[in-house]
């Protein structure tokens, strides 16, 4: 069964949005599978991630009231998708804007639109899933796609390989005009600090809102940082440390060679398992 763990794991994380989560989460699984007979069980694989699933389902349903008294704005944990001791099936994770976006959704929702958009579930796999009805499962697919509009892609565009490189040029120049040639015009930037790092409360909207506090918080802080580029959840992401603590996670959602969106991870509790 060890070899299914890092698919289970992965599943629990798209769902949950935590990888620590989904860790605890697939041990629970094993463990509730231990005293039930294997023997009757024809698709033990099946069996496992139908019970991590809605095991995950549970978990998020118990952290939605967490989020909601959350300080600020709430990020799912970013994680790092270039390495391959992460105990994920790196190529299973979603990518980081679209997690973002997932959060729009209830936990049915969000359940079914994972299976069927991410992994490939027809409708009457998901209805076993599930416990739920076919019909149940196209309707709630639909819901999820008319809430997330246009951002229901699983995969993103290749990042022109030196476009963080020279984004990190140009804010080192401080040239503001250089700066928007790299972004959206309706660029939004999202800060998680969970109470426990500075971080912005308001997600910050527009090129004028952005472009300052890019250029502010860089003087004031990320100048003197080491900076790291890696992949985040199968995004482009600048990695900030003050000596060896890792500090920010700053994940570029990026579309057409420009920033769609900007998320800064700052809450230490979720950069722990990046600072390994």
């Amino acid at each position: 069964m060890n070899e299914w763990r890092p698919l289970l794991t992965t599943y629990a994380y798209n769902i949950t949005g935590s990888l620590e989560e989904a860790r605890d989460i697939v041990q629970d699984a094993f463990l509730k599978f231990i005293p039930v007979d294997s023997d009757r069980i024809e698709d033990k694989k099946n069996y496992l991630i139908r019970t991590v699933i809605n095991l995950a389902i549970n978990a998020k349903k118990r952290q939605q009231k967490t989020i909601s008294e959350y300080p600020g704005p709430w990020l799912p944990e970013p994680v790092a998708t270039e390495r391959a001791d992460a105990g994920i099936v790196q190529e299973e994770v979603l990518s980081y804007s679209l997690m973002v976006l997932l959060e729009k959704l209830n936990v049915k929702q969000r359940a079914v639109f994972i299976l069927k958009e991410a992994f490939d579930y027809d409708h009457e796999e998901i209805a076993a899933v599930l416990d739920i009805s076919t019909d149940n499962s196209r309707k709630l697919l639909s819901r999820a796609k008319e809430q997330l509009h246009k951002g229901e892609k699983i995969t993103k565009h290749p990042v022109p390989a030196d476009f963080v490189n020279k984004y990190l040029t140009v804010i080192q120049l401080g040239d503001a005009k250089q700066l928007e040639q790299f972004l959206h015009d309706e660029i939004t930037l999202i800060s998680d600090g969970g109470g426990k790092a500075v971080a912005t409360t308001r997600p910050l909207l527009g090129m004028h809102r952005v472009t300052t506090f890019l250029q502010g918080v860089y003087n004031k802080t990320y100048r003197v940082l080491r900076a790291e580029v890696r992949q985040i959840n199968h995004e482009p992401a600048i990695l900030y440390y003050h000596g060896d603590q890792l500090v920010t996670c700053m994940v570029l959602s990026i579309e057409n060679d420009r920033v769609e969106h900007f998320y800064f991870m700052r809450n230490p509790d979720k950069l722990r398992l990046l600072q390994k």
